[in-house]
């Protein structure tokens, strides 16, 4: 068990799976289809971690061989939880994530993946890419796998056999499911 905060206690289940990049780009890219919906997003084009990027993900992504998609399952103790807290409930989860992500990418000189959802290192400071200067903080930032084009919901139910679970209220369904990746 883990301590999301001091009032929601939560569990989390991992998940791994690796698999050839060429295989993961065949099997789960979609990419039109997911920046269509990335157009949409407010960040588009407003932060380092959100495309348009400035060089050919594609041709980055054929440097490496192998992907090891990393799902995690965070199962909060009480039910019945408002969505307005989901976001405290993933956060020490994504924070444990990426520091594993940029170490095993230091290691390696993988490509690593982070979750989806925006940048938050700036905190409360907008992105440096709306004036069009550099990141703050290139050493950490990094995309996500939707970013290029992934489709996560295929990758959780297929390598995982775990759905990715939408709330239809105002409640965090039964486990809310994060995936990132490294690629070497």
């Amino acid at each position: 068990m883990t301590q999301a905060s001091i009032r929601h206690a939560i569990t989390t289940r991992r998940f791994t799976a690796q698999l050839p990049v060429a295989e993961y780009i065949a099997r789960f890219r979609r990419a039109d289809y997911f920046l269509s919906l990335c157009r949409e997003c407010q960040n588009f084009g407003r932060r380092y971690g959100c495309p348009p990027f400035d060089y050919d993900v594609v041709e980055r992504m054929q440097h490496y061989s192998t992907a090891t998609i990393i799902g995690v399952q965070i199962v909060p103790e009480e039910k019945n939880l408002p969505l307005s807290i989901a976001q405290e409930l993933m956060a020490p989860v994504i924070r444990d994530l990426m520091e594993e992500l940029l170490e095993e990418e230091k290691r390696t000189s993988g490509l690593s993946f982070g979750i989806a959802g925006g940048c938050t290192l700036c905190g409360d400071i907008p992105c440096a890419r709306i004036t069009d200067e550099p990141c703050r903080h290139p050493d950490r930032v990094r995309p996500s796998l939707e970013s290029y084009g992934f489709d996560l919901a295929k990758t959780s139910e297929e390598l995982f056999n775990a759905p990715i679970l939408w709330s239809r209220n105002e409640y965090i369904p039964n486990y809310l499911m994060l995936i990132c990746s490294i690629f070497n």
